[in-house]
């Protein structure tokens, strides 16, 4: 959304971290214009036309990212496509205002209605983090992405973006890029949700893996991949996919592939979590939801000890939560997920800052340094400390313009 052109803010927080130093320093301030940081200093004087803005007992962080969301209703894939894009306009209102001013948005069953959302936000037109949008979910007939496989069955209906076979899935990744996209999704192996598969399966042969990643290579554009288990992540790895979605059954060696290869791992555990830790609500799970909590029961001792791995590697872990499958307001939850699970504070607050701007390939987010995109959020609280603090974000700037306060 716009930023005032020539409003000058200066904010002055209790302390600072700019999203890659081993801590936050007290007592520096940082002066915005033009919806860039134009200087972090101690003692800051403002101009005469700068607002000031005093954050009493806030740490202020880079504006946080969120590098795997579903933004529409994931249950609404046979709805009106006019009524899945509505409901997603509170959902970004959410996010934003949770201090996440940029999210990647990895794809839906059917139309690519995120790349409306995007250029919507862009355009001003809405209230919203910053979107990098995969359009759809490529998967096979009978993967993680064919949503409804007993219309498919019965009337011949499918949904989902589902591609096979060289030829198919070349089609299908350019139909992607004409749709807008920014990032190529796909799913490599099956999921926890999924009607037919399991998330145990392998759901692309090498070749098809190979294929998606060099036409989209080709087209400028990198991808994410949807697996679980070490051969699924392998395949993924191999074809030189740039991010690892979920990965939680890999096993230390995969985790060194993927540090040998500099490949990204968004292990969104908070979701896993969210299941896990209501396995025995029978009042949690509706009959839609059945497969999906017998896939959970089933590999649940598995997926506990998988969650632990990561922490103990050096992979470059990126922030994202899956949120969509769980309520949005809580994808900040994330963060003591993390730390939970062995990760530090300052590993889990950089993978949703500059590590995440990394995987991104986006240099001017997730830092907060002159010249540096204005996206910012204060939370109560100093988040090295308690890490709960990124659920209390009091102040949000997004291009320089205070979104929150």
């Amino acid at each position: 959304m716009p930023a005032s052109v020539h409003r000058e803010i200066l904010l002055r927080p209790d302390r600072l971290w700019d999203g890659i130093a081993d801590a936050p320093v007290e007592g520096l301030a940082v002066l915005v214009r033009d919806g860039h940081v134009a200087s972090v200093a101690h003692d800051l004087v403002p101009g005469p036309e700068a607002d000031v803005l005093d954050m009493p007992g806030c740490t202020l962080l880079p504006g946080f990212i969120d590098c795997h969301v579903h933004l529409l209703d994931e249950g609404a894939e046979t709805g009106p496509a006019a009524y899945q894009t509505l409901t997603a306009v509170p959902v970004l209102r959410t996010l934003l205002r949770n201090g996440f001013t940029t999210v990647r948005d990895l794809g839906s069953a059917h139309l690519p209605l995120n790349v409306s959302l995007r250029d919507a936000v862009e355009d001003g037109l809405i209230e919203g983090p910053r979107i990098l949008a995969a359009p759809n979910i490529l998967s096979p007939r009978g993967g993680h992405g064919d949503k409804k496989p007993d219309l498919a069955q019965r009337y011949g209906h499918q949904i989902g973006t589902l591609a096979e076979g060289v030829e198919g899935l070349r089609r299908a990744v350019r139909e992607q890029a004409r749709s807008g996209a920014d990032w190529i999704k796909f799913a490599g192996g099956g999921g926890f949700s999924s009607p037919v598969d399991s998330p145990t399966s392998t759901s692309y042969s090498r070749v098809e893996v190979h294929t998606i990643v060099a036409t989209a290579d080709d087209l400028g554009l990198p991808c994410a991949a949807h697996v679980f288990t070490d051969r699924a992540v392998m395949r993924a790895v191999t074809a030189g996919v740039r991010s690892v979605e979920h990965g939680c059954f890999a096993t230390p060696p995969t985790y060194r592939a993927m540090e040998e290869a500099g490949t990204f791992l968004v292990p969104t555990q908070y979701v896993q979590t969210h299941f896990l830790d209501r396995l025995d609500d029978d009042a949690f799970w509706d009959g839609s939801m059945v497969f999906a909590r017998e896939n959970y029961r089933e590999n649940a001792e598995t997926l506990r000890e998988g969650l632990l791995r990561p922490a103990r590697t050096a992979v470059k872990t990126a922030f994202g939560t899956d949120a969509g499958m769980f309520p949005h307001a809580d994808n900040w939850r994330e963060f003591p997920t993390l730390v939970d699970h062995g990760y530090t504070a300052l590993r889990a607050l950089r993978a949703a800052t500059s590590t995440a701007a990394d995987l991104l390939g986006r240099p001017d987010l997730g830092i907060v340094a002159p010249g540096a995109t204005a996206d910012l959020v204060a939370l109560e609280g100093d988040p090295f400390q308690d890490i709960t603090a990124t659920g209390r974000a009091r102040h949000v700037i997004q291009r320089g313009r205070p979104v929150r306060r």
